[in-house]
């Protein structure tokens, strides 16, 4: 269970990267949220506040290719699933923004995925 010290410091540093890190329609940004069991990936456009994609653990079709593997597999198949729908919607470059999480684990692979796919960031 997390702590609320802990959550503090969480906020406190997505807040940092949030003041850097902006979507633009040239360039949307990728933010990445992993709990204890899911792991989600939107591409938004800030200008208008959109999601102009999504990709989660908690999708139907998605869920039951989930059961039964590693966390990091999964974040890996979330990975390129969201590049996937990037380049369907003609989006190749986005700016990441890790959420306050250290760029390790689950959101490195993530990234790495999405880059293998196509994505620049």
């Amino acid at each position: 269970m997390i702590t609320d010290h802990r959550r503090r410091k969480w906020l406190r540093r997505k807040k940092r990267i949030r003041v850097k890190v902006v979507g633009t329609p040239e360039r949307p940004r990728m933010t990445v949220y992993r709990s204890a069991r899911h792991i989600y990936a939107q591409v938004i456009d800030d200008s208008i506040g959109k999601t102009l994609v999504s990709a989660s653990t908690v999708e139907k079709e998605i869920r039951g290719d989930c059961e039964g593997k590693k966390k990091m597999d999964v974040a890996d198949k979330i990975g390129a699933l969201i590049a996937e729908r990037c380049l369907a919607k003609d989006i190749r470059r986005v700016v990441f923004d890790r959420n306050g999480y250290m760029y390790m684990g689950r959101v490195a692979k993530l990234a790495s995925a999405a880059r293998e796919k196509g994505l620049e960031f």
